[in-house]
């Protein structure tokens, strides 16, 4: 069991004992996320980095789900979603600054010998692969496509 699968586990019988609702329906649903997954890619264990994804797809389902309740006028239900959120943020890695981020993709720039937009996809990959969770794709993408945009005609 990987490190973060463990403390999610640890934090699960924490909230139980409590009596803490939100956390644990929060983390039960993590759990489930996580055995999900592992049943199927056919392992007992998942690495840290399949953890922080299922944890990202849920903090995303989540802020969706938030802005569709505040349009609905359901702001009970958007409560408890962004107590949800607030809880799910806690597992996931510190997000990194713009400029970070802006670093780690003109280096995977310069790796990749990427000169236009044609080379996007090889550039997301490698930013996003060293960024391990670091920032989210919306964020990486903006930046990848400013970075890899012919500079402007001189007038």
């Amino acid at each position: 069991m990987g490190s973060l699968e463990k403390k999610i586990a640890e934090d699960l019988r924490g909230s139980i004992k409590a009596r803490d609702e939100v956390r644990t329906s929060t983390l039960r649903m993590v759990t489930a996320s996580i055995q999900n997954l592992a049943i199927e890619k056919q392992q007992k264990e998942l690495e840290d980095g399949d953890v922080s994804r299922i944890i990202s797809k849920q903090v995303k389902q989540r802020h969706d789900s938030i802005e569709s309740f505040k349009k609905g006028g359901r702001n009970d239900l958007a409560e408890k979603e962004t107590k949800e959120l607030g809880i799910l943020k806690t597992y996931l890695p510190k997000q990194l600054s713009e400029k970070e981020v802006e670093a780690i993709v003109k280096k995977a720039i310069a790796e990749t010998g990427a000169a236009s937009k044609s080379d996007f996809s090889k550039v997301m990959k490698a930013s996003m692969a060293e960024l391990k969770g670091g920032a989210g794709g919306k964020t990486v993408s903006a930046i990848v496509q400013r970075l890899l945009a012919p500079p402007p005609a001189p007038a």
